[in-house]
This record gives C-alpha cells, structure tokens and sequence, in this order.
C-alpha cells in the first residue's frame, strides 16, 4: 500500500509542481550561426550579471538585406542559411572525457548536470550551439533583451520540501535568481476583455462580474471538490525522487509519516477522488456536473497552456496541483528581473563552480554505443568523447533516436518513439519599440482567444503575449519596451514543410500567418502602438524551430493524452545511456523538465549521496 501511495505522490509532485502552474514553453531561438568564436568549455556570464566584468560577444549578425536608410531590424532581415558564417569543426580544448556526458544543454540538461556536480561527479555538457538554455535561452538585439521560451513563472523563491523542482535545484546549487512579481494577466475573450487575478477571492469576483453568478457558484464547487487533493502534493519534495527501487530510502521512508498523515487528513472521500488523480481531468468536471460554458471553456484553455492539450486529455493530478498554487492565499507570478536566461545563467554558474564544464559549438553527431552500451558521443568535427559512466540525452526522443546507430536499437523501441504523436509547432513574434505611447499601466501578460467554439487547440485561434519590460527595465533599452507574442503549439508543421526559407511562397506564408499575432498585439497595446515603427521586428515559424532547436518538425513536445498513454521514464534500451527534458516524465514544461533532470542525476548517485544531498538542503 505504501509503494503504491508514494508512486501516486511521486506523479502528483513531479508532473503537476509546475512553477507558477502554468509554465508556457515556447521555443524559438533567433539568430544564425555565430561569428568564429572559441568553442568556450569556461561558459562567460552575461554582462548583466553581478560580478562579471567579462561581457559576452555578440554571437549573431541579423542586418537588412535591402539598401534602406530604416534603422529597424525587420522580419524580412532574416537571413537565409547560406548568408550564415559556418565555421569548420574543430575540436573542443580540454580532456574529452567526464564520468557523464550530457548532450543539451536545456534546463533538464542543465540541473542533471549541475546535480551530478554538486554529487562530485565529472561532468561535461555539450551544446550545439553558441549559446546555452535550449528552449529557455535569451538572445540579445539592439539591446532588447528577448526570452525565447518560457515566460509565465512562480517559485524561484520558495525552498524547502514544498517548493517546485527548479527552486529545489538552484536550492541545491547555491543559486538564487532576483525577480519582480504580479498577480495578474489580461485576458481577450469573446465575451470581452478582463483582468484575470489570482488568489483565493480574488477570481471568484472576476468571475461574477464577468460571467455571471452560475459561474462562479460552478467554480466554487470544483474547487471545494479538488483543493483537498492537493494536500498530499505537499509531502514529498521532488529532489528526492529517483529512477530505481532506492527511492524506497530516499522518499518513502524518509517521508512516509507527512505522506500518510497528509492522505489520512483526506479522509475517505478524498482518498476515493485521489483515485481519480491518473484520469483526465474532464472526468471530474463531467461528476460534479459543471455545464457553464465558460467554466469549460476557462478550464480548457488553462490545461493547454499547461500541457499542449484540453481537459478531456490532461491528467487530473497536473491540473489539481495548477489550481491549489494559483488559487491559495498569498500566491504571486514571478518574472527574473533579467529574463529568462537568467535561469540559464544560475544553472550554469552552479554547475561551474562546483567543477562542471559546459562546451557550445560542440554538435553531437552521434551517441557511441560499444559492447552493447553507450560509452560516449562522436562530435561532427570527429572527435570522440567519452563518458566513464554514463551518456544523458536532453534531447527529445525523436531527435535522440536519430544520435543511435541502428543496429543497437531495438524495433519495438524506434517504432513506439516514431508512433507518439506530437504537439504542434509555433508561429513567434519579437518586437522592440518605443514605449511613448503605450499605456503606463500595460500588464505584463496578456492571452487572447478569437473563437470557443474552434477549440483553444485550434491553430490561430490563440495568441499568447508577454511585455517583460513593464516588470523589468533591465531587458530593454531606456523608454523601450520588448513583446514577444507566439502561438502556443497549435502551428501546424506541414504548412510549412519543404519550403525554401529564401522563396516568395515561404515570406508570404510566414507574412500571413503572423497577422493574428500582430492583430492581438495591436488590440492589447491600443491605438499608441505602430508596427511600422518598431526598431525590431522578427517573425518566428516552425521551420526556425526546428533548424536552430534541432527538434524534429519543430515539434512542442510529446502530445501524450492522459488515459491513453504515459510519458516514458528515463532509462532506455541501451545500458547506461538516459533520457530527460520533455520528452520523459514528468513531461512538457520548465519545472517538469528541471524534475526530469534531478531524476537522472540522482539515479546516477548512490543512495547515501543523494541521502546526504536532502540533509544538506534541509529537506
């Protein structure tokens, strides 16, 4: 009974201890390849950080194609592959070796590497590209500071056994990251605008006003209904989950007394809905009866946000922990002052001052297997690098099985990663402006949904947009403001497939399906603003995602369905080669990958480390 308990926890903390609940990943990386630089196994810090005096090189070039006199970097200024500077391989200086090998370094790869650390291991991560964070990376034009990915957050400043897995690795690290917060969004429906507040009391209010007293009389029983599911989500912290039988030591019976009081204070109702916990969360909607269509309908929209899919394919555990963090006295979001490289930033300074190294520009071409088992990795300058004890993919699945030699992969495998359907891609769009104009009291995120009845998984149907400088005047220019707006995993790949980046077809496709982005912007900045003139201006499509994130079809992520599939663990076929990121368990999302990462690492350490580790972290 006790090992079925703490599975079920283990899956409620890990999948659902989303920072903030919602955490929004989008993913785009704009620039081209970088001017020759040194493949840097010492990584320099961002200028803005504290105590550096080393400032990064630009590492793109975007400048317009034309003639004209515009100042602005514009869409059109994207240049095509073959304007990119190549440099020829070339290996990386320092021993190639380390007891573990991570490729990627997105912030799954980064907190397995940074824990193994901190456990004393000899780690290297390998980086394709010139600039470390994946998906969450930030990229610097004309001084405006963009954030690729992530950028709703909550958390960064909570420690102890009840915070989320990013904080708890940080917590592990000795990093912390500064940031602003807020307790609100606005929202464009089409029932109306208003602003969406979090807290206990706060959205009932909203929600009367805006859709009536049914509503919120429907709200509140689903709330009395889940909330007290939650408790049990408080109990076990995710640092202390591993991939084998030693979580036995490291969670149950370090946290069996808190995780058995917290289902006994359940009672037997709540015990009979923690059943519920593995099946989609429109089961429980579907129970108690919920019929107001913008209940649903605002259910619906959250799951998406948080998991690339509606409420009748997220589980239940997932949205219950979303609900129980976002509707709990005295939550708040977060945003890094510095954007969301800084989460990148403090990774890396935790993984290098505890001996870590981190290689960009180093490609991996392929993951050695020898003897049956993954021994290293071939870069696409030829050389070799070994790993003693172990080879960790952040890569997605899809992108890792093309790094295997055929011959070692067993059939069954291939062909389950070939079948698992997948989320869509993305449309982007990054801007730079003036902020004469724009209202003074302009809120930092905004979501706007054209059309309930298409479906909030419908492909231009919902438009996301975060203005991180309202918050922090750190990532623009003086009197500037930075917007990047994205669709949210509904882009459909095959638009865009076999398109020529440089042809006619391909502009006017990427100039008409960026119009809903811009339509958004323009209703949620007001008459001040004025695309003509923005300073810059970058539209982002599928094909950019998947040629600078090298994720296949520039897929979001596995679109696993809750009741009818799960994510795969960390392990794979072949002996000492694991897998994290969004591709495994927990799943999509910055805190969910964080979780994926400490997973492996603690794996890979024996129990007493990863006992000692929880002591030292006070948890």
């Amino acid at each position: 009974m006790l090992q079925e308990l703490l599975l079920l926890h283990s899956f409620i903390v890990l999948k659902n201890n989303m920072v903030g609940g919602i955490s929004v990943s989008s993913k785009l990386p704009y620039r081209i390849q970088p001017q020759p630089i040194s493949p840097l196994l010492n990584f320099t810090p961002r200028p803005w950080l504290p105590n550096t005096s080393i400032t990064r090189k630009r590492a793109f070039s975007l400048a317009p194609r034309s003639s004209s006199s515009s100042n602005s970097t514009s869409s059109n200024a994207y240049p095509s592959s073959s304007a990119a500077v190549i440099d020829p391989p070339k290996p990386f200086s320092g021993k190639a070796e380390a007891d573990v090998v991570v490729v990627g370094s997105g912030i799954g790869g980064l907190c397995c590497a940074g824990l193994l650390a901190r456990y004393g291991q000899d780690v290297l991560v390998l980086e394709s590209h010139d600039l470390p964070g994946g998906a969450a990376h930030s990229f610097e034009i004309k001084g405006y500071k963009f954030d690729s990915g992530p950028s709703l957050f909550s958390g960064f400043q909570s420690r102890g056994p009840q915070a989320n897995p990013l904080a708890q690795v940080l917590d592990a690290l000795g990093e912390s990251i500064p940031c602003a917060t807020y307790d609100s969004w606005m929202v464009y429906v089409p029932e109306g605008e208003f602003l969406s507040r979090i807290g206990p009391t706060e959205f009932f209010e909203d929600l009367e006003k805006f859709a009536g007293l049914e509503a919120a009389k429907e709200w509140r029983k689903l709330l009395d209904t889940i909330l007290p599911l939650s408790v049990a989500a408080m109990a076990l912290p995710p640092l202390s989950i591993r991939g084998d039988w030693g979580v036995l030591s490291t969670a149950a019976a370090r946290y069996a007394p808190s995780l058995l009081q917290s289902f006994a204070q359940m009672g037997p109702q709540g015990a009979f809905g923690a059943t519920k916990l593995l099946r989609p969360f429109s089961d429980i909607i579907d129970s108690l009866g919920l019929k107001d269509p913008f209940v649903r309908n605002w259910v619906d929209l959250l799951s998406f946000l948080l998991a690339g899919v509606k409420s009748n394919g997220i589980l239940s555990a997932e949205m219950i922990y979303m609900f129980s963090e976002w509707y709990k006295p005295g939550c708040c979001l977060e945003y890094p002052l510095h954007g969301s490289g800084a989460v990148v930033d403090a990774l890396i300074r935790g993984l290098q001052k505890l001996g870590g190294r981190i290689s960009l520009r180093s490609h991996v071409e392929s993951i050695v297997v020898e003897g049956g088992r993954a021994v290293g990795v071939k870069l696409r300058s030829g050389q070799i690098v070994r790993a003693r004890k172990a080879v960790v993919s952040n890569a997605s699945m899809w992108d890792t099985l093309k790094l295997l030699p055929k011959e070692f992969v067993p059939k069954s495998y291939a062909d389950k990663i070939k079948s698992t359907p997948q989320c869509e891609s993305f449309m982007h769009l990054h801007l730079g402006f003036e902020a004469e104009g724009i209202p003074k009291d302009l809120g930092v995120h905004h979501i706007v949904v054209n059309d309930w009845k298409r479906g909030v998984d419908a492909d231009q149907n919902v438009v996301l947009i975060s203005v991180p400088s309202v918050l922090s005047p750190h990532v623009a220019p003086p009197g500037k403001h930075i917007l990047h707006a994205y669709t949210p995993g509904t882009e459909p790949f095959e638009l865009w497939e076999g398109l020529d980046r440089r042809s006619k077809e391909y502009k006017e496709l990427k100039a008409g399906r960026s119009e809903v982005m811009w339509r958004a912007v323009e209703g949620a900045l007001g008459p001040g603003f004025d695309r003509e003139k923005c300073e810059v201006n970058l539209v982002g499509t599928p094909l950019t995602h998947k040629r600078f994130l090298r994720r296949d079809r520039g897929t979001y992520g596995p679109a696993i369905e809750a009741g009818k599939g799960t994510f795969p663990g960390h392990s794979t076929p072949i002996p000492h080669l694991f897998c994290c990121g969004d591709s495994t368990f927990p799943g999509i999302g910055v805190p969910a990958v964080a979780a994926s990462g400490a997973i492996v690492a603690n794996s890979l350490v024996s129990v007493s480390q990863h006992s000692q580790l929880l002591d030292a972290v006070g948890i």
